[in-house]
């Protein structure tokens, strides 16, 4: 278990791949293209120079846990010696099971192969390979580096073994894992996707705007983060297709997305990584005009 396969270097990938490789593991960083690996190495970097700043790690520990980082933009060879595979792509359910059939094939056999998905059932890529007693979830949470808590997912054919190993690798880690079971958004995200869906129509329907809702949360409900900015630093294209799993998955109507966060997400609106969302990050103005636009 001392050689981890992280599939996909983007804001949650790299973090993964920072953990171990910081944790002393031999890291194999793995992604379609090496644009997008030295983007995702260079977060590494500028995340470990901020540690470093802060006198949380030495400069040497900063040279170790980077040397201990490989980058591939093949499967078949990141994935070679592997004794975990942790997965990281996009949130999208036909990219994840196409991922999980070619890891069967590639990955050794007595690989562990582990999905951070947010949300998507375990069970169900876990069926798409020979070995579904080994396929676990470990939903990390971002940014990975700094938060504590892993969410480890069972699927229906998940062993005790492979279970109790997770567990304790996180544990290894400095995360503190806890055991759910695999129903839709499992625990984290079946509490803060419907939170966050509702300061949302609360905007929508004009009870208040983006920043009175976050300081209600804030001030009165102690939250570090309002919701609507912890739906802009999550993604709004993220939690649109994590409520989209669960209105799926439970057919219930307390699920469904907002119409505005559908919108926005289709506008391209998608939060701090597009520069805007429910506020304006290019010049860290509110953008409460882009909400109206499309109330």
């Amino acid at each position: 278990m001392k050689n981890v396969a992280v599939i996909g270097s983007g804001t949650m990938g790299n973090g993964i791949a920072h953990t171990f490789a910081q944790s002393g593991y031999k890291v194999q960083l793995i992604d379609i293209s090496q644009d997008a690996l030295d983007r995702g190495m260079a977060t590494i970097a500028k995340n470990l120079d901020r540690m470093v700043a802060k006198e949380k790690i030495s400069e040497a520990d900063k040279e170790n846990t980077l040397s201990n980082i490989t980058t591939y933009t093949s499967i078949k060879e990141g994935v070679a010696n592997a004794g975990l595979v942790v997965e990281a792509a996009t949130e999208n359910l036909t990219l994840k099971l196409k991922i999980f059939k070619d890891l069967d094939e590639l990955s050794p056999k007595d690989a562990i192969l582990a999905t951070n998905t947010s949300s998507i059932s375990i069970t169900k890529i876990a069926a798409v390979t020979k070995r579904p007693e080994m396929v676990i979830g470990m939903h990390f949470m971002n940014p990975v580096p700094i938060m504590k808590l892993v969410e480890i997912i069972r699927g229906y054919n998940t062993s005790d073994e492979v279970t109790n190993t997770i567990m304790d690798l996180s544990k290894k880690l400095g995360k503190i894992p806890t055991e759910v079971n695999d129903y839709p958004g499992f625990v984290a995200n079946r509490i803060l996707m419907p939170m966050i869906n509702e300061a949302i129509e609360t905007l929508y329907n004009g009870v208040a705007g983006v920043e009175e809702i976050d300081s209600v949360m804030k001030l009165g409900m102690g939250h570090p983060m309002g919701p609507l900015q912890l739906a802009d630093f999550i993604g709004l294209d993220v939690c649109l297709s994590i409520l989209n799993v669960m209105h799926d998955g439970f057919k219930n109507s307390k699920y469904a997305p907002c119409p505005l966060l559908v919108n926005m997400v289709m506008a391209g609106k998608l939060g701090a990584k597009s520069k805007e969302g429910f506020y304006d990050y290019a010049e860290s103005r509110k953008a409460e005009k882009v909400a109206k636009m499309f109330a």
